[in-house]
């Protein structure tokens, strides 16, 4: 199986199985390399990124800690997804992750580095942020709610409710050498709070009233027309 293949049974299971709804798709640029930035709270989020109704040419990092569980594994390699070893600094993963980048593909990381066990943001971590200044691509900041409790509701035969919220697009700078690290720390913070004030405030965890979050609900207090809902779109 292909990868394009598995996407479409992925995009019927979602549709059919869960109640998923996608919000913001007008966020979403039809071309180009694009870094979606993600929360990470389930097994489920990598193919709930999967039904992105806007980029067919979309994959992810992938830890390879999942290289241990054989389903798991075959639908990351048929999706042809990245591999990434956390423990180290794992350079073959950022070049392969640059080079999908540069074809225009769209590529899924998740900031926090690991799933969250309490289902809040954890604090991110500088990765997403340096693969986004060295391939100088625009950020999509993308919400995932309700995949948490998602499997749970598909084991007892309940219809999950999924939310995905995608964010309006953060442009990466130039890459400042003389401030790399303030650089880094500043980009990490945006893409952080732009996920979290997407989010019901229970979810927020470590970036709970942090200044910048604060900064951009206030500017969406008085948003000048609801956000668009929409359910799955098929290709």
């Amino acid at each position: 199986m292909k990868a394009k293949g598995l996407r479409d049974i992925i995009i019927w299971l979602i549709d059919h199985l869960t109640d998923t709804q996608v919000n913001g798709a007008e966020n979403i640029p039809t071309e180009g390399g694009l870094l979606i930035c993600t929360n990470h709270m389930s097994r489920l989020d990598i193919p709930v990124l999967f039904t992105n109704p806007k980029r067919a040419k979309i994959t992810a990092l992938v830890t390879t800690k999942y290289l241990k569980y054989p389903l798991l594994r075959w639908f990351i390699v048929t999706a042809e997804g990245i591999w990434l070893d956390r423990d180290t600094a794992d350079f073959a993963a950022i070049h392969k992750a640059i080079e999908k980048l540069d074809e225009g593909y769209a590529v899924g990381i998740s900031p926090e580095g690991t799933r969250s066990s309490t289902c809040q943001l954890l604090e991110a971590k500088p990765g997403a942020a340096m693969l986004a200044l060295r391939a100088q691509v625009p950020i999509q900041p993308v919400a995932l709610i309700g995949t948490e409790i998602a499997t749970d509701e598909l084991k007892h035969l309940r219809k999950p409710h999924i939310r995905v919220e995608y964010g309006k697009l953060i442009q990466t700078p130039k890459l400042d050498r003389n401030d790399r690290e303030g650089q880094l720390k500043w980009l990490t913070t945006e893409i952080m709070c732009q996920i979290a004030a997407m989010m019901p405030e229970k979810y927020h965890g470590f970036y709970k009233n942090h200044p910048r979050l604060l900064e951009i609900l206030a500017e969406c207090e008085n948003p000048p027309h609801a956000p668009e809902m929409i359910s799955i779109i098929h290709e």
